[in-house]
C-alpha cells in the first residue's frame, strides 16, 4: 500500500491540477479508481485500498523502529511498539471483557496514549470506538452513555468526577489507576487476525443535532479508509502540482486536536499507521508557547488544525518566522480560514504558502470532501475547493431538486465516506439524506466552475474556535433559570475564534437577572465552550414570526422585522 507512504513520492515537472489528478487516477495508477456497489449503489471507490483499519494496522509494523508517537508527557512510541502495546490491549479486552466483534468501548478522557490504544485495540477486535466527548459535563456524559450503551467504559478520573454519584452499569477501566495493567496484559501477543467487514461500525463520534441533544455518527471502517485515500491523492496531487526540489520524507505533526473529534481521532491517531508519518501530541489546554517547543525540539514540519489555532500561533509575540524555516504545510479545517488569516500565513510562513491546505467537511463524511490549496486559495480566498476524487458534491433545494451552478441551496455529498447513519436514530437518518444516499450537510453554498463556497453554516449553529455549538441546547438552559422568561442564543463574530456565543434573554416580570450567575447556571450541565461570552438583558419579547419561531436575524440587526404581531 505504497500510496500511502508519501515518502516514496518522485518528484515531477510541475502539473497543472487537472493533468495531476489525470495522472494519479489513471489505469494501474496508485489511486486508480472504480465503479463498485456501496450500500446498494453504484459508487467510485479506490480501486486500490486497504479493506480495513485492521489491515492499516498490520501495514504499520512495515515501518518498524520509525517513530511514530510523542507525547508531551514522556511517552514515545515506533510504529513496531505501538502495533505490539494494542495487540497487547486487545488481548486484555477480549479474555477480561469479551471484547469482541460488535462491541462498543467508550472512551471518555483527556487526550493521552491509553485513548489512542484503547482505540486501536477496540477497532483491531472489530468493535466500536464509542468517542466521548471530554468537555462534556456530567448530565451530557450520562446522555451519551445512555444513547451509546457501550460493553466497557476506560475514562479518567477527572471526567468520572462529573458522573460521581450516579451508578454507572458498565464494566470501567480507570485510566490512571487500571491502564497500566492492561498495557502489559500480554506483551508478545499477535495482533487479532479474524477479518473485518469494510461496512463493519469502526466508531461513533458524537455531533450537534438540531434537538439541542448530541447525536452518533456511525463511522465504518470504508468511511474511514476513504478518508484517508482522499487524503493520500490530495497530498499526491500537491506534489505534482508544487514539485519539491528534493524527493519529501513523511512530515512531522504537532497536534492539540481532541481525540473525539475527527480532527484528533482519524486525522493524526488513525492516519499515522497508514503513512509512516510522525505526530507529536500536545496535552492539555492549546499552549503555543509548548507548541513551539515542541516544534523546534521534534522536527515538527505541519502546523494544522482550527483556524484559532493557527491564529493563535501567529500572532503570539513570540513567534519569530526566521525560528519556523522548518513548517512546510499548514492549514484544516473545522470552520472557515479567513482572507485575513490566510494572508497572514503567507506573510509569516512564505515557505508553506503552496501548502496553505483549507479543507470542508463533516463528521457525517469522514471530516473532508473538498479542498483548496496554494494558487486556487490565493485567486479564491473565499472558496474551500474541489471535491476530491471518489467525493460526490451537489447543490439541492429543499425538495431535492438538483441546482445550477452559482445558486445557493442544501450543500450535499455522497461517496464512500459517507456515514451508514446516526446510532439509534432513525428518524434522524431519514432526514439526513435525499434519495440517492447524498447526505445533506446542512450547510447553504453554491457550486462555480467546480468550486464549492459556502453561503452559511447550519443556519442556526455556531462555530466556536471549530467546536459545533446548536443554540437551542444553550436557550433550553437558560430558560431553566427562575428569572429568565425566554432567551435566544446568537453567533457574534470574533477575529480569532470565528464566532462567540451571545444570549439575549428576556427576564421574568419583576426579576433582575445577573450576566455572571447566568453563565455560571449554564456552565453547571453544559461544557465550558457552550458558555455565552456575552449576555444582553432586554425587556422587550423576542420577534417571531407566525409560527413561533424566533427571527435571529432580526435579533442579529441583519434584516428588520418583517411581521407584526397581531
Amino acid at each position: 500500500m505504497a500510496a500511502g507512504d508519501s515518502g516514496s513520492v518522485k518528484t515531477f515537472p510541475k502539473m497543472s491540477y487537472e493533468e495531476a489528478l489525470a495522472t494519479i487516477t489513471a489505469p494501474g495508477a496508485a489511486f486508480e479508481t472504480a465503479l463498485e456497489p456501496v450500500d446498494g449503489r453504484p459508487m467510485a471507490v479506490f480501486k486500490n485500498r486497504f479493506k480495513s483499519l485492521l489491515e492499516v494496522l498490520e501495514h504499520s509494523k512495515t515501518y518498524g523502529d520509525r517513530e511514530f508517537s510523542v507525547w508531551d508527557t514522556g511517552v514515545r512510541w515506533t510504529f513496531a511498539e505501538h502495533a505490539q502495546l494494542v495487540a497487547s490491549v486487545a488481548a486484555a479486552f477480549r479474555e477480561r471483557h469479551g471484547i469482541g466483534p460488535g462491541s462498543r468501548v467508550a472512551i471518555l478522557a483527556a487526550n493521552c496514549p491509553e485513548w489512542v490504544l484503547a482505540a486501536w485495540a477496540t477497532i483491531a477486535l472489530g468493535g466500536t470506538v464509542v468517542a466521548m466527548n471530554g468537555w462534556w459535563q456530567g448530565d451530557e456524559i450520562l446522555y451519551g452513555l445512555d444513547l451509546a450503551d457501550p460493553h466497557l467504559l476506560v475514562a479518567d478520573r477527572r471526567r468520572l468526577e462529573r458522573i460521581a454519584g450516579h451508578a454507572i452499569d458498565v464494566p470501567t477501566i480507570v485510566v490512571e489507576d487500571d491502564f497500566a495493567d492492561i498495557e502489559a496484559h500480554a506483551p508478545a501477543a499477535p495482533l487479532p487476525a479474524d477479518p473485518i467487514d469494510e461496512d463493519a461500525p469502526a466508531a461513533i463520534l458524537f455531533t450537534s443535532g438540531t434537538t439541542g441533544r448530541p447525536k452518533g455518527a456511525i463511522s465504518t471502517h470504508r468511511n474511514f479508509i476513504a478518508f484517508m485515500q482522499i487524503s493520500f491523492t490530495s497530498g499526491a496531487i500537491g506534489t505534482l502540482m508544487y514539485p519539491p526540489e528534493k524527493p519529501p520524507t513523511p512530515p512531522v505533526s504537532v497536534t492539540a486536536s481532541p481525540l473525539f473529534h475527527v480532527s484528533g481521532f482519524q486525522s493524526c491517531a488513525l492516519m499515522g499507521p497508514a503513512t509512516g508519518a510522525k505526530y507529536v501530541w500536545a496535552t492539555g489546554r492549546f499552549d503555543p508557547e509548548k507548541i513551539f517547543r515542541l516544534t523546534l525540539e521534534e522536527g515538527v514540519t505541519r502546523w494544522g488544525g482550527v483556524p484559532t489555532q493557527l491564529w493563535r500561533l501567529l500572532e503570539h509575540p513570540d513567534f519569530e518566522p526566521g525560528e519556523f524555516q522548518q513548517i512546510t504545510s499548514t492549514g484544516g479545517g473545522g470552520s472557515v480560514f479567513s482572507p485575513e488569516l490566510q494572508r497572514l500565513v503567507r506573510e509569516k510562513l512564505p515557505q508553506a504558502a503552496n501548502e496553505l491546505n483549507v479543507g470542508y467537511g463533516l463528521t457525517e463524511c469522514a471530516g473532508l470532501c473538498t479542498m483548496a490549496r496554494g494558487d486556487l486559495l490565493s485567486e479564491f480566498p473565499d472558496t474551500v475547493g474541489r471535491a476530491l476524487p471518489t467525493c460526490g458534491v451537489a447543490i439541492f433545494d429543499d425538495s431535492g431538486m438538483r441546482l445550477p451552478d452559482g445558486e445557493d441551496g442544501n450543500i450535499c455529498i455522497r461517496g464512500p465516506g459517507v456515514m451508514p447513519g446516526y446510532w439509534r436514530n432513525e428518524d434522524a437518518t431519514r432526514e439526513a439524506f435525499f434519495d440517492d444516499g447524498w447526505l445533506r450537510s446542512g450547510d447553504i453554498g453554491h457550486l462555480r466552475d467546480g468550486l464549492l463556497f459556502l453561503a452559511s453554516r447550519k443556519r442556526d449553529m455556531i462555530i466556536r474556535g471549530g467546536e459545533n455549538v446548536y443554540p437551542i441546547e444553550i436557550e433550553n438552559r437558560l430558560e431553566e433559570h427562575p428569572d429568565v422568561h425566554e432567551a435566544a442564543v446568537v453567533g457574534v463574530e470574533h477575529r480569532s475564534l470565528g464566532q462567540e456565543i451571545k444570549a439575549i434573554v428576556v427576564p421574568q416580570p419583576g426579576a433582575v437577572p445577573d450576566a455572571e450567575v447566568l453563565k455560571r447556571h449554564v456552565g453547571e450541565t453544559l461544557a465550558a465552550f457552550k458558555v455565552p461570552a456575552y449576555v444582553e438583558i432586554r425587556e422587550a419579547l423576542l420577534p417571531r414570526n407566525a409560527s413561533g419561531k424566533v427571527l435571529k436575524a432580526v435579533l442579529t440587526g441583519e434584516i428588520e422585522n418583517p411581521f407584526t404581531e397581531e
